[in-house]
């Protein structure tokens, strides 16, 4: 029986219910589930883990030289719990011949639901009403709507494409861009694909959820953030430093941009000082969109078929797979 141990989580009620589920599917994979939370990350206790293992569940934290070069041979398997990988050393890994991975489209439906929130919360004024009550003297805040209005997506995978599906019923016009352009899937959701520029002059709202990486960091910065509709909101529920938060600040105070929603930051957690907690016009949330139980359940459930399939042998779906060289 080979052993899958995970890093992922925090001792509560919660976690414990849904490992358990994780350890009793696991078994009809013929595999072991092993529980290993990191409160805090300790790399000792990994590298220990990881030599008695076959493959790892592994968090946010760094993966390089620093575990791999105390690691045995017989781990060959990093599995990351959801999508961003950019603290892996992909390299690293492969010179090591450990595959990594990750669980692709698994918390899809949690991530977009967040972003349709954030969306709605930010057009109809949600914490500027909110202070409004507190005051004890009620404005009325006038909010837009969101039928029928157009809306930009920024990176259409997964999750960009669970958007677009959940906006159909709120009858919009939906603009899409990526690298990659899957025009079946743009016609099926009744999408178009469209530049960064259209996007950012003519859509209501946009929401991002794109990849970081040295060509994204920033990509939303102070002249593209200038270029939207004075009531157009912007959400991201990617990855922090995709957009300038000093840019994204200026313009929130200044009240150029309706409003925005960010679930991810430059710097985790997000300091207590930050400016942007003093705004009203914008949806602050910790990193959340994928913590719900459903979507945390679909991540262990697929990490447990991702690694059955590799020591069954079965190629691994290419999306999933991070560095096709490691068996070099």
């Amino acid at each position: 029986m080979k052993t899958l141990v995970s890093f992922f989580g925090e001792q509560s009620e919660l976690f414990q219910e849904l490992n358990g589920k994780a350890a009793e599917y696991a078994k009809t994979k013929n595999i072991e589930f092993v529980w290993a939370p990191q409160n805090p990350f300790d790399v000792e206790d990994v590298v220990e883990h990881l030599n008695h293992a076959d493959a790892g569940l592994i968090d946010v934290e760094p993966y390089s030289d620093m575990i791999f070069d105390r690691m045995n041979d017989k781990c060959k398997l990093l599995i990351r719990f959801g999508v961003g990988f950019d603290k892996v050393d992909l390299a690293a890994a492969s010179r090591h011949g450990i595959c990594v991975t990750r669980t692709t489209g698994a918390n899809r439906t949690g991530v977009a639901e967040m972003a349709l929130m954030q969306i709605l919360a930010a057009r109809r004024q949600v914490m500027v009403n909110r202070k409004t009550v507190e005051s004890g003297v009620w404005v009325k805040n006038i909010g837009r709507e969101l039928i029928g209005a157009k809306v930009g997506i920024l990176g259409f995978g997964n999750i960009g494409m669970e958007l677009a599906g959940l906006l159909a019923g709120f009858r919009c016009e939906i603009l899409v861009h990526d690298i990659f352009q899957d025009e079946k899937a743009a016609e099926k959701l009744g999408a178009r694909f469209a530049g960064l520029d259209e996007i950012f002059t003519t859509c209501d709202a946009i929401s991002v959820h794109l990849p970081y990486c040295g060509e994204t960091h920033h990509i939303i910065d102070r002249d593209m953030l200038g270029k939207m509709k004075k009531d157009a909101v912007i959400v991201c529920t990617a990855r922090g430093n995709i957009i300038d938060e000093d840019a994204l600040y200026d313009v929130l105070r200044e009240k150029k941009i309706g409003g925005a929603g960010l679930d991810v930051y430059a710097q985790e957690p997000l300091p207590k000082d930050s400016r942007l907690i003093g705004l009203d016009n914008i949806i602050l949330t910790p990193h959340v969109s994928s913590q719900t139980y459903e979507s945390l359940w679909h991540t262990y459930k697929k990490a447990i078929d991702i690694m059955a399939d590799f020591y069954a042998g079965k190629e691994l779906d290419k999306s999933d797979l991070l560095n096709p060289d490691y068996m070099k």
